[in-house]
C-alpha cells in the first residue's frame, strides 16, 4: 500500500501544490484553532502532502515536523515553505503507522486530506497517541461518508475509481468511535462540503480515460437520493465532498 502511494502522488506532487484547496481551504484556520496553538508548541503533521497545513501551523507554532510517504511531495512541501521564508519545518519521509518519534515528542498532531490513504487507521491513531504528550491535541481533517450506507458505498466506489491508493472514508460517527476507543476525547468541530469540478478532479490523480467514463455511468445512473446528497452536476460534471475537522485530545 506504501507503494502504490509513492506512485499515485509522486507524479501529482505539482497539482496538489497548487490546488485551490489544499492551499486556502476554509479547514486549514480551523484546523490551527482547533490544535490551540499559542506560538511554544512541537507540532507533527502527518501526510503533509504540499505541506499547506505544516506552513499554516508553522505560524502559530514553535516547531513543525511534516512527513509524507513521497519524496516528490516532500521536495515540493520544501520547495514551497522556502518561497514562503518559512524555516521552521522540518520534512521528512516517515510512514504514519511507524512514526520515528520518542513517546511524546508533540504537543498537536494534524493530518489533513491524508487520512483515506491509511492501510492500518487503527495502527496509525495508536501511533499518534503514542507520539503525543499527555493532553496533546490530534487535529485530523478529511472527507467523510455519509452515515447513509448508499451514499457511503457511492462515495468510496468514485473515490476508488479515481484513485487506486484510496482506502476509505470513514463515515464521522467511524472516526469518532475509532478514536475514543484509542484513548481520546474526540468531537468534530466543524463540517463543510467541498465543490469539485469532475473534470479537474480526475485530472490531478491522471484518472485513465475508462476510469472517468465509469465514474461518469455512476453519476448517470444515481438515484434522486445520491444526486442531492452529493449535489451531483452534469454540465460541467463535479459533485460536493463532504469534509469534517475532529479534535480528538489524548487522555
Amino acid at each position: 500500500m506504501a507503494g502504490d502511494v509513492r506512485e499515485q502522488f509522486g507524479q501529482a506532487a505539482s497539482a496538489y501544490a497548487t490546488f485551490s484547496y489544499h492551499a486556502s481551504g476554509p479547514d486549514l484556520p480551523v484546523i490551527v484553532e482547533a490544535a490551540g496553538l499559542t506560538g511554544a508548541e512541537t507540532v507533527l503533521d502527518l501526510g503533509t502532502g504540499a505541506g499547506h497545513t505544516a506552513m499554516a501551523c508553522a505560524r502559530h507554532a514553535a516547531r513543525v515536523v511534516a512527513v509524507d510517504l513521497t519524496p516528490e511531495m516532500l521536495a515540493a512541501a520544501a520547495d514551497l515553505a522556502a518561497s514562503r521564508r518559512i524555516s521552521t519545518i522540518e520534512f521528512r519521509e516517515a510512514d504514519a503507522a511507524h512514526l520515528p518519534f520518542e513517546d511524546g515528542t508533540f504537543d498537536a498532531v494534524t493530518c489533513r486530506a491524508a487520512a483515506h490513504h491509511f492501510a492500518d487507521v487503527r495502527r496509525v491513531i495508536d501511533e499518534v497517541r503514542r507520539v503525543l504528550r499527555p493532553g496533546g491535541r490530534f487535529v485530523l481533517s478529511d472527507t467523510v461518508a455519509p452515515e447513509d450506507a448508499k451514499a457511503d458505498t457511492f462515495l468510496n466506489t468514485i473515490e476508488f475509481l479515481r484513485d487506486p491508493s484510496h482506502v476509505r472514508d470513514y463515515r464521522g460517527s467511524e472516526w469518532l468511535r475509532m478514536l475514543r476507543a484509542g484513548g481520546f476525547e474526540a468531537e468534530m468541530v466543524h463540517r463543510m462540503v467541498l465543490a469539485l469540478d469532475g473534470a479537474d478532479w480526475a485530472a490531478r490523480q491522471r484518472t485513465p480515460p475508462e476510469k472517468v467514463a465509469m465514474i461518469r455511468q455512476l453519476f448517470a445512473e444515481a438515484t434522486p437520493a445520491l444526486r442531492a446528497a452529493f449535489e451531483l452536476r452534469d454540465a460541467p460534471w463535479g459533485f460536493a465532498q463532504p469534509i469534517a475537522v475532529i479534535r480528538a485530545v489524548r487522555t
